[in-house]
């Protein structure tokens, strides 16, 4: 079975990221990466502008951040994937996404903005997951201190997104179909 098939085990990413990528359904990744995100864009898609300034709580991201946020995330994955793919064993530092969000100023642009630039990301991220061979995926180096694998990475980048479309659906459009 090609190395990107198989569902990594706990030792290829860090325990934080284990609730992510038990989310991700067993499979090709690759395959799993391409189409994942039409389910989260059909979700996005019919919202307006308006709605894409929605925060459930006063200390919550607005679905706009939430965007920006995960197309940030999956960028930071991409990279550590790229360098540890090319055989790169530099330690990766890690990202403060509480400080990402304010300075991508998210809220200054459209929803239709957002989602095609995370449709774009998650085109490069396939593309670049695409074209690794197969022994690249069980390449490990190290990320916020921790090891991690090529593998592990394309899971966690399917599972972040995965776990940002549940809040999504059960926190922030819940709450806007019940307002008023």
């Amino acid at each position: 079975m090609p190395a990107r098939q198989l569902r990594p085990d706990d030792a290829e990413f860090a325990p934080f990221y284990a609730g992510y990528v038990s989310l991700v359904p067993d499979g090709d990744i690759v395959a799993i990466l391409a189409t994942q995100l039409d389910d989260t864009l059909a979700l996005l898609n019919p919202l307006t502008d308006s709605q894409g300034g929605y925060r459930y709580g006063p200390d919550k991201w607005s679905i706009r951040e939430v965007l920006g946020h995960v197309a940030d995330a999956e960028r930071v994955f991409a990279y550590r994937t790229m360098r540890i793919a090319r055989g790169d064993a530099t330690p990766l530092p890690g990202f403060d996404e509480n400080a990402y969000v304010p300075a991508g100023r998210f809220e200054e642009r459209p929803l239709a903005s957002l989602t095609a630039e995370l449709a774009a990301v998650r085109r490069a991220t396939v593309a670049l997951l695409a074209g690794l061979p197969d022994e690249a995926w069980e390449l490990a180096g190290t990320a916020s201190d921790a090891r991690v694998t090529v593998r592990g990475l394309a899971w966690i980048t399917a599972g972040h997104e995965l776990h940002h479309r549940r809040l999504l659906s059960e926190r922030y459009l819940a709450s806007l179909a019940n307002a008023p």
